[in-house]
């Protein structure tokens, strides 16, 4: 659970940094017709890809870290390019947001939203190691974590 509070803390920037105070309100990203409708692709493209990871994992989706009975490795699908799609479309619309509204807030947020990811999914890949010690291994390595052939 100690990936909680960096979300909200950061989730709470985004959202209210245009109403906290100088210079956390600052506009750095200028307000460009073209960067938001970046945003809007991204944010798009961020929300598809986990609605495809989602539906791809199927029974084995669940909210907290946990395993299911009869969990299965799923290695298909969005799987095949990051070993954790949904934590990728969801930084992927974050960032996009942090673009459109442009303010240092959104800024200071990412990392923290950031970390609050890499704690969780952390948490995650040491159960499926866990369950699926050899399989799991093996797509470890060919398989990057949230930003495909990077990270």
């Amino acid at each position: 659970m100690r990936y909680v509070i960096p979300i909200l803390v950061g989730g709470f920037l985004l959202a209210k940094g245009h109403r906290l105070s100088d210079p956390l309100n600052h506009r750095v990203i200028p307000q460009v017709e073209a960067l938001a409708w970046i945003g809007v692709v991204l944010c798009v493209a961020g929300l598809a890809f986990c609605i495809w990871a989602r539906f791809t994992l199927g029974r084995n989706w669940s909210g907290v870290v946990t395993l299911k009975g009869g969990h299965e490795l799923i290695v298909h699908g969005p799987y095949a390019l990051v070993r954790h799609p949904i934590y990728t479309g969801l930084l992927t619309m974050f960032v996009a947001t942090v673009i459109v509204l442009g303010h240092i807030a959104g800024i200071v947020a990412a990392p923290l939203v950031f970390v609050s990811i890499w704690i969780k999914l952390r948490h995650e890949e040491k159960l499926m190691l866990k369950q699926f010690p050899k399989e799991y291994t093996a797509y470890q390595q060919r398989v990057k974590r949230i930003i495909p052939f990077i990270l």
